[in-house]
């Protein structure tokens, strides 16, 4: 991660949404769990649920129960 000063969840999704904006991670795909996410960010998976929530906030994914997140817009620069 990420050296700067800083919540790392933040800097997680950060990432994630550069993976959004880049059409690495277009709308409508499922994002990894928590803890492949954690895995694949070298985060614990509370982070990596942090960095999720984050996510939400910023309107970019939705979780369904039982199903996954999933990209559903694109961030402006």
């Amino acid at each position: 991660m990420d050296d700067s000063i800083g919540y790392v969840y933040v800097q997680v999704a950060d990432r994630v949404a550069a993976d959004i904006r880049s059409g690495k991670l277009p709308v409508g795909s499922r994002l990894p769990n928590e803890r492949d996410m954690g895995a694949q960010y070298g985060v614990a998976h509370g982070t990596a649920r942090r960095a999720v929530q984050e996510l939400r906030d910023r309107g970019l994914v939705r979780t369904l129960p039982n199903k996954g997140t999933f990209v559903i817009k694109v961030p402006e620069d």
